[in-house]
């Protein structure tokens, strides 16, 4: 009985942390192009469109903002978690589709790593939960 409070409890732990890091990933990401579009540009090229750039940009903030604000409940948790996954799945697959294509600057291999992470964190943070299977964004 207690291991499996324990456990409970651990997984519990680690969607609150991951929706609050992941959220706030997306959110100071989301902010850097907007905040100060000259480095962005810097280390991943120049942008045609700056307003798409910044469009992205906003629904980034808006989806890190919500995952931190989603984040303390389990059913929160559940939310941040589809958004994480949904938003770092196409986020990687725009970087590997389009850097090849060369459409992208290389470095957006690097967001491609750091965005496959965050899928790896999400699906990896239900482990031990003793309560119900966990599966991406199934309701």
């Amino acid at each position: 009985m207690i291991g499996r409070t324990a456990a409970r409890r651990s997984a519990a732990e680690r969607g609150r942390t991951l929706g609050y890091a992941h959220g706030t990933f997306n959110l100071v990401s989301g902010a850097w192009p907007i905040v100060h579009m000259r480095s962005f540009e810097a280390v991943f090229g120049p942008k045609a469109d700056d307003w798409l750039v910044r469009t992205v940009a906003g629904l980034l903030m808006a989806i890190g903002w919500s995952q931190i604000r989603a984040a303390p409940s389990a059913e929160g948790q559940d939310f941040a978690r589809c958004l994480g996954l949904g938003t770092a799945a196409t986020l990687l697959a725009i970087d590997v589709i389009y850097v090849p294509k060369g459409r992208l600057s290389p470095t957006y291999l690097i967001d491609a790593v750091v965005e496959a992470a965050w899928i790896r964190a999400w699906l990896m943070a239900g482990r031990g939960s003793t309560t119900r299977r966990r599966e991406p964004c199934r309701h």
